[in-house]
This record gives structure tokens, sequence and C-alpha cells, in this order.
């Protein structure tokens, strides 16, 4: 964070929220934004910007350097090549003379932590596209700490991730917010709710499926055989061709009179109308429909109807 930034961040602080299109404590469009892209700020549905507490502040913006020197650092061993380097050490150590050539194409991996290693593994090695399943729908605190860094390594690489979640995640906090932070950073998140099958797959050319989908600490099965990859990937498109967008987060705080508002810009003509339709005054309907063109960023009237219709808020 720069110095600019600093004093516009120390300024929301004393003033509280601002809105950048009235200039309001002296803090311009261009550093709001960079204010609310750093973490440091927020911006409520009608546009303002409010300073997150300090602690929590500082908080992100140390989690932002420390995943900055974690990327240089994997830039760096990655074109260093030793990775490569150490895995030939260790096959060349473990490898035996009675050995096939070629390794298995289907090994079964025993124990969380050996599974843990192996996802780490494939992932840290994945060049365009992850593909992954959560049947339960719930990702707890801990496994939210041991994704994290996996996930944006993959996101920050700019390998494709794209996940499946079972409908529980809608109603966990912890998950929904590990999933927004996830979307946040490109990744693809999609909403089943029909029955999932436990995957990941790597580059389409490796699969991690478990021994007993009933109890995934047995252990899993690494497949790179491509038939069975293949199946696996086929099955995957089809659950995320069923299952539907992640949504936004804008869409909890509509209300059900907004919707019922959004609704009316469809049919009435006049605000007049409209109000009355509704059984509340026009004043009361007139800042509804101004708040909800701010949020939908909308020229006009019908045009935020569109929009709405097309995030599907009513």
């Amino acid at each position: 964070m720069g110095r600019e930034e600093e004093a516009a961040y120390r300024r929301l602080l004393r003033d509280g929220a601002t809105d950048p299109d009235q200039a309001v404590a002296d803090v311009s469009r261009e550093i709001a934004d960079q204010l609310v892209e750093l973490g440091i700020a927020t911006r409520t549905h009608t546009g303002a910007v409010r300073p997150v507490p300090p602690a929590r502040a500082v908080e992100r913006l140390i989690e932002r350097r420390l995943d900055r020197l974690r990327g240089e650092l994997e830039d760096a061993a990655e074109a260093d090549g030793i990775v490569d380097s150490l895995r030939a050490e260790r096959e060349a150590v473990t490898a035996l003379p009675s050995a096939p050539s070629e390794a298995p194409t289907v090994q079964q991996i025993e124990g969380m932590e050996a599974v843990r290693a192996v996802i780490d593994e494939l992932t840290f090695f994945a060049r365009t596209e992850s593909l992954t399943t959560n049947p339960g729908g719930i990702i707890t605190p801990e496994s939210a700490d041991f994704s994290r860094p996996i996930d944006l390594r993959i996101l920050r690489r700019g390998v494709r991730m794209r996940t499946l979640m079972a409908a529980p995640a809608l109603d966990d906090p912890t998950t929904l917010s590990y999933l927004r932070e996830l979307a946040a950073k490109g990744a693809e998140i999609r909403i089943s709710h029909q029955p999932l099958e436990r995957m990941i797959i790597c580059d389409r050319s490796a699969a991690l499926t478990p021994i007993d989908p009933a109890d995934t600490s047995k252990g899993a099965l690494l497949t790179r055989e491509p038939g069975l990859v293949a199946t696996l990937v086929t099955l995957f498109e089809r659950m995320w061709a069923m299952a539907q967008e992640l949504p936004a987060q804008d869409d909890e705080l509509l209300s059900e009179i907004e919707r019922r508002i959004l609704r009316t810009l469809y049919a009435a003509d006049k605000d007049e109308s409209g109000a009355r339709d509704l059984g509340i005054s026009v004043r009361t309907y007139r800042k509804h429909v101004a708040s909800l063109m701010v949020r939908l960023q909308a020229t006009n009237r019908f045009q935020a109807a569109l929009l709405a219709r097309e995030r599907g808020w009513f």
C-alpha cells in the first residue's frame, strides 16, 4: 500500500463511508477502487466505500504480501527446475531392478496424509485445468486453511479451476466465504442440487477418486489411465452442465420488496401505479428504484429490469 492509499484509508477511518461520485472525504473514485482491491475497504450496495477495521486491514495487507512472496518463490523454483530434479532423485532411489519401466496407471493411496501429499503434488504440476467436486458441500475452516495455498497457487499461474459444490454450501457461511474468495481470484464455481461423485482431475491426464466414497479417510485411487480419466472428465462435464452458477453476493442482499419492485418495472408505466400496486408511497418506491439502478449499474429503469432478469433476481 502506497502513501496515497494509506492517507485515503486514514481519512475513511476518520470520516466514515464515502460515496466516490460525490467526492466525500476527498477520496477519489480511483483511490477508492484501489482500497477495495487491497481488501482494506468494502463497497456497499449503494456504491459507498467503507473502511474495514484496522486489525483486519493490516491482516489483509500481510496476506497479500505473503501471497506475492510465495508466488515469486514458486516461480523461481519452477524456473530452476528444482522440483523435477528432486523428483528424479527420489525415483532413482526408490526404483527396484525388478520394477516395470513404467509407473502403474492406477495407484492406491492409503491414509489422509498420503492423499493430501498427492493432491499437493498433482496441483503443483497442473498447467491447464483443475476440476474438483465436493459432494458434502461443506468446507471446514481446517480444510480451507489446507486448500487455500494450493488453490491460490493454481489460480495465480493462470490454471483454469472449476469446482462443483453440493447445495449445503449455500447455507454454510464459512464455505460460502471461501468460495467467494476463490471466485474473486478467477475460479469458476457451480452449485449442484443433484448427487455428486467425489473427484479431482488435473490437466485431464490424472484423476483422484476415493477408495470408499462413504469413507474418504480410507484413502484414494490415483489413475493416469487415459480411458478412465476421459470417462471421469465426461462425468464431471455432465454434472457441471446440470449445476447452477454460484449466486452473486448482491443476490443475498435483495429484499422481497426490492424483488417486487423489479417486477413492477416490467409491468408498470408510472411510479404512481407501481407504488400503488405494492401499497407503498411513491417516494419510497422511487428510493428503492434509484438504489437498484446503482447496484445494477443501469442507466434507465428498463435496463435495470433487463439486467435484474438476466441475473435471476426475479
